[in-house]
């Protein structure tokens, strides 16, 4: 499967049969003992690489190599980061992982335990860690030292939420986990040095949470549960806002939508979210709108607001410029008109209390 090919590709694999974009054209050379990467107008082509070309096509291909991709697995898209897309190139041609059902892959062992660094809440050092992901318990473990009895953490893979971040951290395999701890959010960021290790870990989290939600929920189908696995953000970036009071100073804060949670952080890498809004729907008096209301004192740097009504109270914020606001705004609005599952009436609910 190409899963960003343009209407005109303008390269093609001559030994697999596939059409292939620029950006992919780079892996494939990667693995020139796999895929043999040409221009389809540069480059010289034989009749039999021609007819080869013609019998297969991208389409049979995939049916071929994309057999039996578990329902868990993620299929990343052009808008994914570069040690995804790999993966998954390799997953599919070099180690042929989906073409035929498996007993078992290595993302569905019942216990995965390896080492990983993870950035320190405090120093911000990336320091080696040891992780404990369990099928059977439905938890991933992290531990400061590699034989210590106790661990640091223990993460229910049902509050999990995995995304990878190789700009906000630095790092080209760069994985953000947030979770809940307490009904707070909490961030921790991890890398590998391999990115198959990485990306094992990741589909390895997917694999957990798609068998505790599948016994959690016995009548759901596949297609119910695989948007409740991990999910990249809606959106994230800068805004200011000003406190409950509306009186008090604009402050910049990073700010990250997970669906109908808005997060906001003084830094990007921050452990802990210092609040957060939730979105319900428009027929519960939620609305976010461009500007600030009128007699609104603004010493923000920034001149295009925005404001979010909930029933409780109003939030104000404001953004760099205006693409940035209507962009804020148009997944907002997206958000506040999608109807909401009984599960986000309760964590409305919960909301409201604490906030």
């Amino acid at each position: 499967m190409i899963w960003c090919i343009p209407s005109d590709p303008e390269w093609g694999s001559c030994s697999l049969g596939v059409f292939i974009c620029l950006g992919c054209s780079g892996i494939h050379r990667s693995i020139p003992e796999i895929s043999k990467v040409k221009s389809l107008s540069l480059a010289g082509w034989n009749d039999t690489e021609v007819q080869f070309m013609a019998e297969n096509g991208n389409e049979t291909m995939r049916r071929m190599y994309e057999a039996a991709v578990p329902v868990y697995y993620y299929r990343p898209t052009h808008k994914d980061c570069q040690v995804l897309k790999e993966q998954w190139i390799r997953a599919k041609y070099e180690r042929k992982e989906f073409i035929e059902a498996r007993n078992k892959l290595t993302y569905e062992e019942e216990t995965r335990d390896g080492m990983l660094m993870k950035r320190g809440r405090d120093n911000g050092q990336f320091l080696n860690r040891r992780f404990i992901l369990s099928k059977r318990g439905g938890t991933l473990k992290y531990f400061t030292k590699y034989d210590a009895k106790e661990p640091k953490a223990v993460i229910k893979v049902d509050s999990i939420n995995a995304t990878f971040q190789p700009q906000k951290t630095g790092n080209p395999n760069g994985l953000q986990l947030t979770y809940l701890k307490d009904y707070s959010t909490r961030n921790i960021f991890l890398y590998h040095e391999s990115g198959k290790e990485i990306v094992d870990w990741f589909n390895s989290i997917r694999a957990v949470q798609f068998h505790y939600l599948s016994v959690a929920f016995p009548g759901a189908t596949d297609a119910e549960i695989k948007p409740k696995l991990t999910r990249n953000f809606l959106i994230e970036g800068y805004m200011e806002k000003t406190g409950p009071r509306q009186t008090e100073g604009f402050k910049k804060r990073w700010f990250t939508l997970d669906h109908r949670r808005l997060m906001y952080f003084k830094e990007p890498l921050d452990a802990f979210a210092k609040g957060e809004v939730f979105l319900g729907h428009s027929d519960q008096g939620y609305s976010a709108t461009a500007g600030l209301p009128a007699g609104t004192h603004c010493n923000s740097a920034w001149h295009y607001g925005i404001t979010i009504v909930t029933p409780d109270r109003s939030f104000l914020f404001t953004c760099d410029t205006e693409g940035e606001q209507q962009d804020w705004l148009k997944h907002f609005n997206k958000v506040i008109h999608t109807q909401m599952s009984p599960q986000e009436y309760n964590m409305e609910a919960v909301f409201r209390r604490r906030y």
